[in-house]
Formats: C-alpha cells, structure tokens, sequence
C-alpha cells in the first residue's frame, strides 16, 4: 500500500495558501482519482482516505508536527519506496516538481518531523516550488503562509495536475519512472 501524506497547516486560514501546496495536491489526486472522500482519523489526528493499494494523508496537526500523523500511520522499513511526501518548496520555482528518494529535509519543518518520528529520510518526497520570480521574498513566513496571487493560481492548477500525474506514475509502476519522466 502507498501511504501519501500531504502537508498543510489545518484551519480555514491556511486554506490555498503556499505552505499548504502539499496537501491542496494530494487533495486533488483523491478527487481526479474518485477516491473515497476524506475522513477523520481520531488515532492519527489526520484526514484519510483509503481504496485499495492508496492511504492518502491529509494530517490536522500543525505543519511541524506532521511526523505524529506519519507514525500512525505508517512503519518505517530500511527501504520506503512506499511512502510519498507531499509539500512546498521555496528552493523551487511556481511551476516545477521534483520528486527524489532519501534526501535531507531542506530545512522543511514538516519533513524534519516526519523524518525524526519514522527515524529515516529513505522514503519519496515530492517537491512543489512555490517562489513566483528570481529571488526568495525577505518575510519567507509571511510569503508562505500567504495565498496565491491570480495569476500563480494558474501556475499552480497546472502543477497540481503534474503532481497528480508523477503521484500515478509512483503508483503504477516506480519512483524511479516518475523521476524520469517529470524532474
């Protein structure tokens, strides 16, 4: 089973703001896949939605808690091709993926979180790059936790499709074929 948690702050004031980009994605794979519609579960204090060989995250805790969702609900393995990570990215322009395997967090709170609760970074991340123009904004905190202007809305409706596309690709046959295919 491929476990894809998508991470997000919770709470109405988050919603379509960068920092959620992760979790908007994996929103969106649920539905352009018809899954199941998103459900509470109290023990990992996270939206899931299970079908078949997909569990599909969504956690309610902060973004630098997320790893308490990630335990949960998943165990970890020396190998953990089976684990997806979706989330924001500020080294990464509006527009671009990129998917990778056993990498360090970047400094992402919620992957460092995720990492420390399953104590490994062997499992797949997908980055989504969500910095519109050359260089990084000077209040990163405000940027991140800031909604998307209308014309990145565009942009970023066309990566979700992208990510849901590469999430496909992971499931139906590797990551290894999605990092060809969309890096």
């Amino acid at each position: 089973m491929k476990t894809i948690i998508g991470l997000g702050n919770p709470g109405k004031e988050y919603e379509n703001t960068r920092h959620n980009a992760g979790r908007i994605a994996v929103e969106y794979f649920v539905k352009k896949n018809d899954l199941p519609e998103f459900r509470l579960d109290k023990k990992s204090n996270s939206f899931v939605s299970k079908s078949g060989k997909i569990l599909a995250v969504l956690p309610e805790t902060f973004m630098n808690k997320s790893g308490f969702s990630a335990a949960k609900l998943f165990k970890a393995k020396k190998e953990n091709k089976d684990l997806v990570v979706v989330h924001d990215d500020l080294d990464l322009p509006l527009g671009k993926i990129k998917i990778s395997y056993g990498k360090n967090s970047g400094g992402h709170k919620g992957v460092e979180s995720i990492m420390r609760a399953i104590k490994t970074k062997n499992f797949v991340r997908i980055r989504i790059g969500v910095i519109s123009g050359k260089k990084k904004p000077v209040d990163i905190l405000k940027f991140i936790v800031g909604k998307f202007k209308p014309d990145e809305e565009k942009e970023f409706k066309k990566v979700l499709k992208k990510t849901a596309e590469s999430l496909e690709t992971i499931i139906d046959s590797s990551p290894e074929r999605a990092m060809s295919e969309f890096n």
